[in-house]
């Protein structure tokens, strides 16, 4: 094809970091229908036959984010613009996450499916209900109705044990029975389809936190070792994909390891990744997990941790599924009214000393849900919250302390705020330290991948599909409560770590030959806006949604995505087949 009858860019005078790791430097970038052509110092750039030439005037430009762990899978049927996570950069997403999924699923099974999703993930039932058109059964008719369908960014996806248990299994599958061998090589079959129609990985659950909406165990939690290795046998076969799952994190290092382990040394083309959190109730075995992987690596067993880039934490608001007052028995008396009339009645005077005075007779319930953590709430007062906050000065237990007043006072008036609208930030796991020195290490190690931003999921208590965005602005720029970490390096593990990871290696990286998948970004002003609720999604389904500040372009595939933290209408995005 002549030069002439392409579409070619120059980004010119950019602060190019790479997602190699390597240091900055000011380049100039070239792009010919979605494939990087050429590097050059700034300035040099040949713009002969360019239809378009940017300059960036030192603005920083990477490689689009690689976010691996999303929840986009219902999301991703009925939503081109898979918001958050393409307000925050990413140009690429990974869901399928944590053992729940939509496919394989039998047409009686769709509510089910639907109500395992809501009650782990936190997605409003009746958005998914309205939103999801369904037509398929299989996971590689899965993935050619996710095929079908236009978007803004490309997404890939993993098949999920919950699925694909209750798939082969019905009821027994649903209820945690033990498979039989037939069941396990039945199960083995589908995942073997699923890869060679393009699954990128297989996720599991075995944590007790993870129930469906009627509190049942995700399908998996209690799996034995002859099933996970079946399957994972039959990933083994492509010699590729990621073997995902959610541990009991206190457990781990002694219950979990020795069949990750075994696994992983049984298949050596598929990588084992674990999800790595710090409980308080066992704030060190972190460390432990850090060790065995250290040792997994000398000895050349492919087990990686996903870590997430802050604390895993709520954002409680009278709107959401979690904040104080709905542990209290007052709660009752309004629980059932819309938010205006919540917020009506709670500025009524008697309800106010109720709530803040009255202390449930209840077994100690309400002390050990809400009053034991008054030392790790604290108020949102900003749009750039501080995730890293002082329990000793910040938290409404010392606040309230220094202003002489009962704590649930200001837990009230903080939830009242902004005509009952006011947020709580709680870190719920990678806060028992008070602070983000765990994080901070494990962001250092070669041991551990970026992930864990839950985009598209708790729609009601976590806003953190702009981890992304976080990792800059927070680690790289504005740390206070301690060291910071080089900006190529936090680059590098969002962009081509990520990628990697998922054999995704046509993109994640600034190079001659890749993809032109690219963030340009004002670093300087990179930041977000308040946190609110929203009710965007089908049947007027809430979620918590915070958008970014400082994204002046995307490009996905070279096509231009957002301009100034906007949409431009392109939708460049496709599916990824492993």
């Amino acid at each position: 094809m002549d030069i002439q009858d392409t579409k070619k860019t120059v980004i010119r005078n950019a602060r190019l970091v790479d997602g190699s790791g390597d240091a900055e430097r000011t380049a100039d970038v070239s792009f010919v229908d979605g494939r990087i052509t050429d590097i050059d110092a700034a300035g040099k750039a040949s713009t002969a036959h360019a239809h378009r030439v940017v300059d960036a005037d030192g603005l920083l430009l990477t490689p689009g984010w690689v976010d691996i762990h999303t929840h986009y899978d219902a999301q991703a049927t009925w939503d081109p613009w898979l918001t958050p996570s393409s307000w925050h950069g990413a140009t690429t997403v990974v869901m399928g996450n944590c053992g729940v999924g939509f496919a394989p699923a039998h047409d009686d099974r769709h509510e089910w499916l639907i109500e395992l999703m809501e009650g782990v993930e936190d997605i409003p039932g009746a958005a998914m209900t309205e939103g999801m058109t369904w037509g398929w059964r299989s996971f590689p008719e899965y993935l050619e109705v996710l095929a079908s369908k236009e978007r803004v960014i490309d997404i890939g996806t993993q098949i999920a044990h919950g699925p694909l248990r209750a798939y082969v299994m019905g009821e027994r599958g649903a209820a945690n029975e033990s498979a039989t061998p037939e069941d396990i090589a039945l199960m083995a079959k589908h995942v073997d389809e699923a890869f060679a129609a393009g699954a990128l990985g297989f996720s599991t659950s075995r944590t007790p936190i993870h129930r469906s909406k009627s509190g049942e165990l995700v399908p998996g939690t209690h799996a034995d070792e002859q099933e996970l290795f079946g399957i994972a046998e039959a990933m083994g076969k492509h010699g590729r994909g990621v073997f995902q799952f959610a541990p009991e994190h206190k457990i781990l290092p002694t219950d979990e390891w020795p069949w990750m382990r075994e696994l992983a040394m049984r298949n050596p083309g598929v990588t084992v990744s674990v999800n790595l959190n710090q409980a308080d109730e066992a704030p060190d075995v972190w460390k432990q997990v850090m060790r065995q992987l250290g040792q997994a690596v000398t000895d050349g067993v492919n087990i990686v941790a996903q870590v997430a880039g802050r604390s895993i934490g709520v954002m409680m608001c009278l709107e959401g599924s979690f904040h104080p007052l709905m542990f209290h028995p007052a709660w009752q008396q309004i629980a059932d009214l819309p938010h205006e009339g919540r917020v009506a009645a709670l500025r009524n005077d008697a309800l106010r000393r109720a709530f803040v005075d009255d202390v449930p007779r209840d077994n100690g319930f309400f002390e050990k849900i809400v009053l034991s953590r008054l030392w790790k709430m604290f108020p949102v007062v900003d749009a750039n919250i501080d995730y890293e906050p002082d329990p000793k000065t910040d938290s409404i237990d010392t606040l309230a302390k220094v202003r002489s007043i009962n704590p649930m006072e200001m837990v009230y008036d903080q939830l009242l705020a902004h005509n009952g609208t006011g947020m709580i930030y709680m870190p719920f796991f990678n806060y028992a330290y008070g602070d983000l020195s765990m994080t901070h290490e494990l962001l250092n190690s070669p041991l551990t991948r970026n992930g864990l931003s839950d985009a598209g999921a708790h729609c009601g208590a976590i806003c953190d599909g702009g981890m992304p965005t976080f990792l800059l602005t927070h680690w790289v720029r504005d740390r206070k409560r301690g060291p910071r970490l080089r900006l190529e390096t936090m680059v590098a593990r969002q962009t081509r770590k990520t990628a990697e990871l998922y054999g995704l290696l046509d993109r994640g990286l600034i190079a001659p030959g890749l993809r032109a998948d690219l963030n340009l970004i004002d670093y300087e002003a990179l930041s977000f806006d308040m946190p609110k609720m929203v009710y965007d999604f089908p049947a007027n389904g809430r979620r918590l949604v915070q958008h970014a500040k400082g994204y002046v372009g995307t490009w996905v595939n070279g096509v231009q995505t957002t301009a100034n933290d906007e949409f431009t209408g392109a939708l460049p995005g496709q599916l990824l087949r492993g």
